[in-house]
């Protein structure tokens, strides 16, 4: 499978004065967050919360930006979350992909809606059984 893009679009939700920008995301399941280029970050008036330790594919570590919040859109799906500034495009991680209810399809090389709840995104929320005394 080769790599797979969706676009995607990111605003922030504190500076609504700000139109939001559309961008190619590299659809990345390995990673787990939202990490955005510096560019990104500067147009979006994205505020840093914390620094961030990354390990990135060549095992290097980097210490990076943590901003947000960040609210990403894709299709009939919305989140918030933070961002990882770091590289030169945008990656879309799991997390986020997993709190949209998004899908990678490899067949199409796209993301879609998950088939299985195409108009409502489907989360899990499980707790354990309360035990009896």
């Amino acid at each position: 499978m080769g790599l797979v893009h969706a676009k995607i679009l990111l605003s922030n939700p504190r500076e609504k004065k700000l139109k939001s920008m559309e961008v190619k995301a590299l659809a990345d399941t390995g990673a787990l967050h939202l990490c955005v280029p510096d560019h990104v970050a500067l147009q979006l008036e994205l505020e840093e919360i914390y620094k961030r330790e990354v390990i990135t594919a060549d095992g290097r570590k980097h210490l990076c930006p943590y901003v947000g919040p960040v609210e990403i859109t894709f299709e009939n799906r919305g989140c918030f979350t933070g961002a990882i500034v770091i590289g030169d495009e945008v990656i879309l991680g799991a997390v986020p992909m997993e709190d949209m209810d998004l899908v990678v399809a490899p067949a199409k090389q796209t993301v879609v809606v998950n088939p299985e709840s195409p108009n409502i995104p489907t989360s899990i929320a499980k707790v354990a059984a309360a035990r009896t005394l």
